[in-house]
């Protein structure tokens, strides 16, 4: 359905959605889905403390059996199914619900391996000529070493499978990369995703997060963000699976936004292509802007967290009508609309994140915040213990505001992130000063 037609007729065609997941990321997508006039209905599975007030959450196995999952799809008659993590996709979600004859937003199993698989991204990204950091892999650790000692430190090593973020080190000496190496060769720090591991010269540069609707036809870039993986600020601390985001990023410039368009996302799509992938759902490159030029660190394949808060509270576009584009493929008929206005996400996570994350505490302040469509919080690692709200995970929630410059979206999110207690939390207080800073 295109832009062009009108409200009424969007009020007849109402859709039933079903959400995979039980992050931030799911719960910004469902408070998007809910501002649609063609929403029916919203389910979630497992879903958490926030999105139980905004969806009808429900339990069913995903982990590598769809059969219960699509079994419910179907009796509940869900019209599309958009799958929040990446770990179900790289499991063949989209294969099993599209056997069955259901829509579903999100990249086949073969899509998804862009993200599954370090070194298959890594030997994509080769053949199609997309430029990024010199790598090789190994699946045996003196090999691997030894190619560290021509690298020189600093460098990077990745488990080459899913680690749910924690599997990037950047070894600052050549004894925390050959730590690293072991840890995953020889002790399987992530299971079957250490069975591999890439190692990777270092860039120097400032990174940014491009995200983009794709059918399998037309690529739309979403808007600019930045994420902060470090723990604490100034970049200081573990990697973590995101600790914070804005968005715009004033480091993607309109240039840069077709650099990556050109050089990324169309040799992207043609190499998909070439080798019989229909990837429809969203495509993330995460890019380092260096000075020799941009070079793609990784690919996701899906929305990043907490990238998804901060972009779809800018989108003007209802999200409804660009999931039907997605997986019925007329992305082609939609421009993407975006507000001027800046959005900043602060992660507030458990104590002991990202080691050993503290669960169980109650989280007070909640109905301070001053909900609207200036203020939100995305829940994530949190659960109910009879009425009270309690960490349940290492990232525990997603406080984002939405303001007309940085600098006020700044003020505003810290401000409401005070408001919310529980304890051992702990978050970066710097999220946006890059950004300030090239403004």
């Amino acid at each position: 359905m295109s832009n062009h037609q009108d409200t009424e007729e969007n009020v007849t065609d109402k859709k039933k959605i079903l959400v995979v997941g039980s992050g931030g990321r799911e719960h910004a997508i469902i408070w998007k889905l809910r501002q649609s006039s063609r929403l029916k209905e919203v389910y979630c599975t497992p879903g958490n403390a926030g999105i139980a007030q905004e969806a009808i959450v429900f339990d069913a196995p995903y982990g590598d059996n769809f059969s219960e999952l699509i079994r419910r799809a179907r009796n509940l008659g869900i019209d599309y199914t958009i799958v929040g993590p990446e770990a179900p996709l790289a499991a063949g979600i989209v294969d099993a619900f599209e056997a069955e004859g259901l829509k579903v937003f999100g990249p086949c199993k073969a899509g998804a391996m862009l993200e599954a698989s370090k070194s298959f991204a890594k030997e994509f990204m080769e053949a199609a000529h997309i430029p990024t950091a010199d790598s090789q892999t190994f699946e045996v650790a003196s090999d691997a070493i030894r190619y560290a000692k021509t690298l020189g430190t600093p460098l990077i090593v990745k488990a080459d499978g899913l680690a749910a973020g924690k599997g990037v080190v950047i070894a600052r000496t050549l004894e925390e990369a050959v730590h690293a190496i072991r840890h995953n060769l020889e002790e399987r720090q992530f299971g079957e995703a250490s069975a591999r591991v890439v190692v990777e010269e270092f860039l120097t540069g400032e990174e940014a997060s491009i995200l983009a609707f794709t059918d399998g036809y037309v690529i739309r870039p979403l808007a600019s963000a930045q994420d902060h993986k470090a723990l604490k600020d100034n970049d200081l601390g573990p990697n973590t699976g995101g600790m914070g985001a804005y968005s715009p990023a004033p480091i993607v410039t309109e240039e840069l936004m077709e650099e990556v368009n050109e050089v990324v996302f169309q040799p992207l799509q043609e190499e998909l292509q070439k080798r019989g992938i229909l990837y429809r759902g969203v495509i993330y490159a995460g890019i380092m802007i260096t000075d020799e030029g941009l070079r793609v660190l990784e690919f996701n394949a899906r929305f990043g967290d907490p990238e998804t808060q901060v972009i779809l509270p800018r989108l003007e576009n209802d999200l409804i009508d660009l999931v039907e584009a997605v997986c019925e493929g007329t992305l082609n008929e939609h421009e993407l609309r975006w507000t001027d206005d800046t959005a900043v996400c602060v992660v507030m996570a458990a104590g002991g994140y990202p080691e050993h994350p503290l669960k169980g505490a109650p989280i007070s302040g909640l109905e301070e915040v001053r909900y609207d469509d200036r203020a939100m919080v995305f829940h994530a690692g949190t659960t109910f213990d009879g009425n009270d709200v309690v960490v349940s995970g290492g990232r525990v929630l997603g406080v984002t505001a939405v303001g007309r410059s940085l600098p006020r979206a700044m003020d505003s999110v810290y401000r409401e992130v005070e408001r919310i207690r529980f304890e051992g939390a702990q978050y970066r207080r710097d999220i946006g000063r890059k950004g300030l800073a090239r403004l």
